[in-house]
């Protein structure tokens, strides 16, 4: 009896304790949505570059000897003709009056041999002496009228030595360090310049592109031919150490002829106008390079997230589950991607929220504001 009455007690208890509730699901995030929409938009590529003047000549002596004056200041600007250094020209002076005395000498044996010619050519005739003996006199003339062909040559060869004693400025330019100065001697076989000169009205800048790099290069602007797309090409900008823009825009004008076998680059060249002389040479900084887009999907940036070298978006399907959908990217400009692949014009994408979204799940999408929604359309 008393083992019943314990059970009674137990189950009057356990039928009046609470029922456990059913357990209730969250509702579904409400995340912000828009829709994929196209639009015309420009991409940038930026490549490291450097600059060189259209003219970047080393100045070099072309005799030996004493550097007498320095005419110049380092960076000045010149004129083609100005002169620039002055070699001690005392030794080439006296090679060049040798030279003319040897000259005069000569002259004066070809005449003698030309006088004997003359006397001789009547006896001849005559009879009077042997015709060998004229033909020995002819033989002398040539002889001497060589001899004064050499000695032309040499005043000549003193005359142009002479003249490299100073040297001038072949173009307009800037003069760069001055690594010798007055009193130094000077060879046409020393290992340093006197200088460079540099002229930069226009200037070049040179950069490269890897193989892939050019390949993607060749497909995207117009042209049957390389010379066809260097027609067509947008301008380009120069950005210069500091990121600032250069002022002026430049035009791609050269291809080389092949790509360098131990960086498997190309090498491209722009050239630049530079009235102002604000760019010199062994300037570095990037060149830009534009490409119009039409028609290209636009998606955020902030709309993306990246895994495994790729970047997926999540798509609002049917009874609002998200989907996560790899994108092919083909370039970006400021906050925006430019979208080959992976989504198509009216697909709705969650805009943010989405590091916490799983694929399937289920989400209340709310209509994003008009200026989000646009999808940076601008």
């Amino acid at each position: 009896m008393k083992s019943i009455y314990l059970a009674l007690i137990a189950l009057s208890i356990y039928s009046c304790s609470p029922k456990p509730q059913a357990t209730v699901a969250p509702p579904p995030p409400s995340l912000p949505v828009a829709t994929i929409i196209t639009g015309t938009d420009t991409t940038y590529q930026e490549y490291p570059a450097s600059v060189e003047g259209t003219v970047n000549v080393e100045i070099r002596p072309q005799v030996s000897g004493s550097l007498d004056k320095v005419f110049v200041d380092e960076g000045a600007y010149v004129n083609a003709g100005q002169p620039l250094f002055k070699i001690n020209d005392q030794p080439y002076r006296a090679a060049f009056s040798n030279a003319e005395a040897s000259l005069h000498a000569a002259e004066g044996a070809m005449a003698n041999a030309q006088l004997e010619i003359d006397k001789l050519t009547p006896l001849v005739q005559n009879k009077v002496v042997s015709d060998f003996q004229l033909k020995t006199a002819k033989s002398a003339y040539q002889v001497a009228k060589s001899n004064v062909e050499q000695a032309k040559a040499n005043v000549s060869t003193a005359q142009i030595n002479l003249g490299y004693t100073l040297i001038k400025a072949p173009v307009n330019g800037y003069i760069g360090r001055l690594l010798k100065k007055q009193g130094s001697l000077v060879a046409p076989a020393d290992a340093q310049a006197l200088t460079q000169l540099s002229d930069v009205h226009n200037v070049h800048v040179y950069f490269s592109l890897s193989e892939k790099d050019f390949v993607s290069f060749k497909e995207q602007y117009p042209g049957l031919t390389l010379n066809d797309k260097l027609k067509h090409l947008p301008s380009v900008a120069l950005l210069l150490a500091d990121n600032s823009k250069y002022g002026s825009s430049g035009k791609i004008d050269m291809i080389d002829g092949q790509f360098d076998k131990n960086t498997g680059a190309i090498t491209l060249r722009a050239s630049f106008p530079n009235e102002q002389g604000l760019l010199r040479s062994g300037n570095t900084g990037k060149v830009r390079l534009s490409l119009q887009h039409n028609d290209a999907l636009i998606v955020p940036a902030s709309a993306t997230v990246e895994m495994q070298d790729k970047v997926f978006v999540f798509t609002v399907g049917d009874s609002s589950k998200v989907k996560k959908q790899a994108i092919t990217i083909v370039g970006k400009n400021g906050d925006n991607y430019l979208v080959k692949d992976g989504v198509k014009v009216g697909d709705q994408i969650v805009l943010s929220g989405i590091d916490h979204l799983q694929e399937g799940m289920v989400i209340h999408p709310e209509k994003a504001s008009e200026k989000t929604a646009t999808i940076a359309k601008n």
